[in-house]
C-alpha cells in the first residue's frame, strides 16, 4: 500500500515532545524521517520511561517518538558535520527544528542558508512563542504556553 507521504524526506533537528511527535506522525504517514541528533545525543532520550539500569535508548518516550525514523549524530557546531548536514538537506523536502530564535542562524542551518542550496525546501520552526514578536525570546514549555494561551484558567475545579 502506498503511504500518503511516501517519497518525502524529512530532517528532524527538534528535541523534546512537540517536534519529535510531529516527525513521528510524518513517519507514520510514510515520510522518510532522519533524526539529526546533537552530540552527545537527543534530549528525547532524557524523557524517562526506562527501567532502572536501562540505557537511554530503552526509554519508552524515545522509542515511541523515534519509531519509523533513522538517525544520525552530528555536532552542527563543527564544519565537517555541517557539510554532511548540507548534503542531506540538499536532497530533503522538509527540515523541522525546535530551537530558540537565532540558534539555527548561528549554526548555519537556517532557512535562508538552506533555501539557497535547495529552493524547494519546506522549513518548519517550532518554538514556544514564535521566531519573531514580543515573546519570541522567552523560554518555556507546555505549562507556560497553556497559561499564556488562557487555557490554564479554564481547567481544574472551581475555587482551586
Amino acid at each position: 500500500m502506498t503511504m500518503a507521504l511516501e517519497g518525502i524526506k524529512v530532517l528532524d533537528l527538534s528535541r523534546l515532545a512537540p517536534g519529535p511527535y510531529c516527525s513521528m506522525l510524518l513517519a507514520d504517514f510514510g515520510a522518510d524521517v532522519t533524526l539529526v541528533e546533537a552530540v552527545p545525543g537527543s534530549s528525547a532520550k532524557l524523557g524517562g520511561g526506562q527501567r532502572r539500569g536501562d540505557s537511554a535508548e530503552r526509554a519508552a518516550a524515545y522509542n515511541a517518538l523515534g519509531r519509523g525514523k533513522k538517525s544520525i549524530t552530528l555536532n552542527l557546531k563543527e564544519t565537517e558535520a555541517r557539510e554532511i548536514f548540507y548534503k542531506l538537506a540538499d536532497d530533503a523536502d522538509v527540515v523541522l527544528e525546535g530551537f530558540r530564535p537565532g540558534v539555527v542562524a548561528r549554526l548555519g542551518v537556517d532557512y535562508e542558508t538552506l533555501s539557497k542550496r535547495n529552493p524547494r525546501i519546506v522549513y518548519c520552526s517550532l518554538s514556544g512563542f514564535g521566531q519573531t514578536g514580543p515573546y519570541s525570546n522567552l523560554v518555556g514549555h507546555d505549562i507556560n504556553y497553556i497559561s499564556v494561551g488562557g487555557a490554564l484558567g479554564v481547567t481544574g475545579r472551581p475555587g482551586t
